[in-house]
């Protein structure tokens, strides 16, 4: 067992293998998951259904999809909504199967960044820790904002204690006193 997977994988910079699009940077799924599969021969991924067995849940008004990936025994969990080519989620009634699909690669992707594997992509900045430069305050707020939403949505999805507890062992100190009035809400639904 690697003592620090986190680690290894945090410091492989993807940057040219990232695309941009529409402002923002996407990383491609076939090779995050190829360079997790070199490294982590054992690594699995979950597509987390629906009660109907649908790749998919809804609200009746938007989707959004579920998925993990496990390495070395911990699955970091990734909640994405189904998004038009402008980022917006598109109404549940418009949805495909494509659309679905592009937000489980997507997804997995992110998920695999939880793992360490192109993080950086997602805090918005374009190189790792040794080779950042100075980001812009506007769009590093922007990019919080998102990841908050984005941390909510799953925490509202949570089906058991158990999934909102690895929801928070997730997070950092300032988002857990961001989000614990949140947690406990939904804590106390569950």
């Amino acid at each position: 067992m690697n003592e620090n997977y986190f680690s290894t994988l945090y410091a492989i910079n993807v940057s040219d293998k990232t695309e941009k699009k529409n402002g923002l940077t996407y990383l491609s799924w076939a090779w995050a998951w190829a360079e997790i599969k070199k490294i982590h021969p054992y690594a699995i991924y979950t597509i987390y259904e629906n009660s109907n067995g649908w790749f998919y849940h809804t609200d009746g008004k938007t989707c959004w999809v579920k998925t993990g990936v496990t390495i070395e025994g911990t699955e970091h969990i990734e909640y994405l909504p189904v998004m038009d080519y402008k980022n917006r989620s598109i109404p549940a009634e418009s949805v495909t199967s494509f659309d679905v699909n592009k937000a489980i690669q997507r997804s997995l992707t992110k998920a695999v960044a939880r793992h360490g594997l192109g993080l950086y992509v997602y805090a918005g900045e374009d190189l790792p820790d040794d080779e950042k430069e100075a980001k812009n305050p506007r769009e590093e707020k922007k990019a919080k904002k998102v990841d908050i939403d984005t941390i909510v949505l799953a925490v509202n999805m949570a089906k058991t204690k158990d999934e909102l507890v690895k929801i928070w062992q997730g997070l950092d100190p300032d988002t857990r006193v961001e989000l614990q009035e949140v947690f406990s809400q939904r804590k106390a639904e569950l």
